[in-house]
């Protein structure tokens, strides 16, 4: 059980997320690879909702909306890049961008009583549903994106942009649509997607027309930096169950030194230690404060950083449920 301890500095972590990775106009910049992404950007949202910043949380969609919105649908282009013209050069979407800012939009409307972030919201649930969510070989799955992850004989899936809890929230909202079945499905997948002796996904997995997985071919195959998110939104959703908890655990001991990632194929790990952030899905795995009782520091970067913080708000959560009873 995850003491109330561990969500103590949530208000100071908010405040040196905005003053290292949000610049005024509501720009939310990855410190790594010096761009931004509609991820970070509905990351950012999340934030400034469950910190109740009502101004920070306006001019973070303010941007968004002027710098990434899609023309033909409500969905977004998935990068932004400021030292190239013109800074967006590539209009295909992530859906978890998508998703991520679709359920910060609903929980801000719910928070604020804003009737223009609810209709925002709707609008892009919609064009989610209609244009990301498909039917293939016996599943529910979600498109990584528009263009570029399915074929008639495959398709590529990513199961870091399952978010849970959005899934959740939007189930609640829409019980005749797919979400549902989307965390249903998300759950099947996960436990087929054990590959190697780790029995780990990979960050891309593909499905083929016989509904067999396997790591996708062309990308790495390894649990990093997407996949590391998997058990945090499934804990975070209340998806996670024993039997699919299994593979995490044993490669995250409690209390373990842990690897930033593992290729699954050629059991080969990073020669350095899992950041602050992946340490944080760690704790949160294992129902501990460990690394969750600290403050964001300063030395993180931005997606260690949001980690963090995306698994404090996972544990504020699970604390809330448990006090609700």
């Amino acid at each position: 059980m995850l003491p109330g301890s561990a969500l103590a500095q949530t208000g100071s972590d908010w405040q040196l997320y905005k003053q290292r990775f949000v610049t005024p106009e509501g720009r939310v910049i990855d410190s790594f690879n010096k761009i931004s992404h509609s991820e970070g950007q509905g990351w950012g949202m999340l934030f400034a909702q469950a910190n109740d910043d009502a101004a920070t949380f306006e001019s973070l969609w303010r941007w968004t909306r002027k710098n990434l919105a899609r023309k033909d649908s409500r969905l977004f282009a998935w990068r932004y890049d400021s030292r190239v013209v013109p800074a967006v050069n590539d209009l295909n979407n992530a859906s978890d961008g998508d998703v991520l800012i679709a359920w910060a939009l609903f929980k801000a409307a719910t928070r604020w009583g804003n009737s223009n972030y609810a209709a925002a919201s709707a609008a892009i649930r919609r064009d989610i549903h209609q244009l990301l969510i498909r039917q293939f070989a016996g599943y529910t799955v979600l498109l990584p994106g528009l263009n570029g992850f399915h074929s008639d004989s495959y398709v590529d899936i990513n199961l870091s942009y399952w978010v849970i809890p959005a899934f959740n929230d939007f189930a609640a909202l829409e019980p005749d649509q797919h979400w549902q079945a989307l965390v249903r499905d998300g759950q099947k997948l996960l436990a087929l997607s054990r590959f190697g002796e780790t029995r780990l996904p990979t960050d891309w997995i593909r499905l083929d027309q016989n509904a067999s997985v396997a790591p996708t071919p062309d990308k790495p195959s390894r649990f990093s930096y997407d996949a590391v998110r998997i058990p945090m939104y499934f804990i975070w959703g209340k998806a996670l169950t024993a039997e699919l908890e299994q593979p995490f655990l044993a490669f995250w001991p409690q209390n373990a030194v842990i690897a930033d990632w593992v290729d699954v194929t050629s059991g080969e790990r990073a020669a350095y230690p899992a950041s602050n952030g992946i340490k944080a899905v760690q704790a949160l795995l294992h129902g501990e404060s460990g690394i969750l009782a600290q403050p964001l520091v300063a030395e993180d970067d931005y997606y260690a950083s949001s980690l963090l913080m995306l698994s404090k708000l996972a544990a504020q959560s699970a604390l809330t449920q448990v006090t609700a009873r």
